[in-house]
């Protein structure tokens, strides 16, 4: 079965970011099992914290990958497909491991989430200039 190389870069880089979304995921599940809590956190600072975590992710990922694909399709340079996607991917890396270490402020966390808002500012800003300029 041969892939579609129209989404490869896309395809690459949610598949590499699903594998981190359940790696996140099975995280909460370890927590709600080992303090015995199914529903909200029930002030488990450890869980909140993994639940947070695990949200932000599902907050920016999907209009990321959303933004990535329009770019790929568009016709953006392989370069700058690969760039926007390890930048998405490494913000989430560093948003979750800075968040896990301290809920207050954490180089990692303040890197990765500045990382995602800067993709997420300019993979738009390509796609208006490269589309309608």
């Amino acid at each position: 079965m041969s892939i579609s190389a129209e989404l490869a870069i896309t395809g690459l880089y949610t598949s590499l970011l699903a594998i981190l979304f359940i790696a996140l995921s099975f995280n909460v599940s370890r927590l709600r099992l080992k303090h015995k809590v199914s529903i909200g956190s029930d002030g488990v600072r450890a869980l909140e914290k993994a639940i947070r975590i695990q949200a932000n992710f599902t907050e920016y990922v999907p209009l990321a990958l959303i933004m990535l694909a329009v770019l790929e399709l568009a016709g953006l340079a392989e370069m700058w497909l690969h760039i926007f996607g390890l930048t998405i991917l490494l913000g989430r890396v560093l948003h979750a491991m800075g968040l896990t270490k301290t809920l207050g402020v954490s180089l990692a966390r303040q890197i990765g989430t500045l990382a995602t808002f800067i993709v997420l500012l300019v993979m738009p800003v390509t796609f208006l200039v490269m589309t309608y300029l």
